[in-house]
């Protein structure tokens, strides 16, 4: 498509708003750009930055619907995080008593990856740079 540049952002719909904001803020780090209150919608929309880029919509509304499976449910998959150094993320991570994967090797690129879960099972990715 002529003139597409890039991802803007990545809309996300939690379960439990504060748990969420929580766990994206103040463990995996991102900052708040913007949060309001939709008063007409019961619905809160967080937008978060990382490293002064936006990334991330959280959006809470009452009673969201469960994700059908996981990971391979039609629509979105994963979310994949750039880092240096994926022991020192997965240190931190485990650390902060959140569950990861055994960390695997990207048989195409030869890169190290794990997995671990957001607060909704929303499966998220380290992807280590080169």
């Amino acid at each position: 498509m002529e003139g597409l540049k890039g991802i803007h952002h990545i809309a996300i719909i939690c379960s439990n708003y504060l748990r969420s904001k929580a766990f994206y803020t103040q463990v995996l780090g991102f900052s708040v750009k913007q949060e309001v209150y939709r008063k007409e919608r019961n619905s809160y929309k967080l937008d978060l930055c990382l490293d002064g880029n936006y990334i991330i919509e959280l959006f809470s509304f009452p009673h969201p619907l469960p994700r059908p499976s996981s990971p391979e449910a039609a629509g979105l998959r994963h979310l994949a995080f750039r880092v240096e150094n994926i022991e020192k993320a997965v240190e931190y991570l485990v650390n902060k008593s959140i569950t990861v994967e055994p960390i695997r090797i990207d048989e195409y690129t030869g890169r190290r990856f794990c997995f671990f879960r957001d607060p909704d099972d929303l499966p998220l990715e380290l992807y280590e740079e080169a």
